[in-house]
């Protein structure tokens, strides 16, 4: 998934080499924490948070089959 959430983020982005990723696993769901550079949060999160909500249900549509919650958190 985090590569996924990478790719993603990369392809929406102009500073490439700023994206990362990093994975925390609690009992019950996996969190993400996407950060980019301070100037590409606007194409992240997109208007009214669409683009970022698009990421969220690509994630739910991806986890559903390891019975897991994953959340994504934008830095």
């Amino acid at each position: 998934m985090e590569e996924l959430v990478e790719f993603l983020a990369k392809s929406l982005v102009e500073d490439q080499d700023a994206v990362q990723v990093h994975r925390k696993e609690t009992r019950y769901a996996t969190i993400l924490k996407l950060r980019v550079a301070q100037e590409d949060m606007g194409r992240v999160i997109g208007r009214n948070g669409r683009v970022a909500n698009s990421i969220r249900a690509l994630l739910r549509v991806s986890a559903r089959d390891s019975h897991r919650e994953v959340m994504l958190d934008i830095d």
